[in-house]
């Protein structure tokens, strides 16, 4: 297992092993005692070509998560929300697969987002702490000054995603 720090302060992409023969694959995902970090809560998403989740955070209660793609291909976004980090306001995206066996490791303070880019995209998520749906906020996928490029032109979205608010607005 390697891991690989990116330009933003404790964000990490993991490469698990992948080990594969004629009767499949067998991968490693996660070892907390590389991340020391403890992750209580285990979720997984199935999504469809197209759909965008996110950008999805947490005022109260924050998560730290671990995201990592089962089936599928995403384009996986985090985007910094800490007031007192020199990448305040950047985001980190990354292409997460079956395939490519990369995850990534988004610490407490960022917003997150994915998008599904293959037919069907089933991606994990192992979180430092619960959901707290009373504490959880969202900005929009295409705001105006985030500018990330999702590779999708017409997303599908949740209701909620939907009315979001700009990221100009949740500071």
């Amino acid at each position: 297992m390697k891991i690989i720090k990116t330009f933003i302060k404790d964000l990490l992409v993991i490469e698990g092993k992948i080990h594969k023969d004629s009767r499949g694959y067998f991968r490693e995902v996660l070892l907390e005692k590389f991340l020391k970090k403890k992750f209580i809560f285990n979720v997984v998403s199935k999504s469809k070509k197209n759909v965008i989740r996110g950008l999805h955070y947490q005022m109260k209660k924050p998560q730290g998560k671990f995201i990592s793609v089962m089936k599928g291909k995403i384009i996986d976004v985090a985007v910094d929300l800490r007031k007192n980090s020199k990448t305040y306001g950047k985001h980190f995206k990354i292409i997460l697969s079956e395939n490519n066996g990369k995850s990534v490791y988004i610490p407490k303070g960022f917003a997150h987002g994915f998008g599904g880019l293959e037919k069907e995209n089933l991606v994990i998520y192992s979180c430092t702490n619960y959901r707290f749906k009373a504490g959880e906020r969202g900005i929009l996928w295409n705001d105006p000054v985030l500018k990330i490029k999702w590779r999708i032109k017409n997303p599908i979205l949740s209701e909620k995603d939907k009315k979001n608010k700009k990221f100009s607005l949740t500071n």
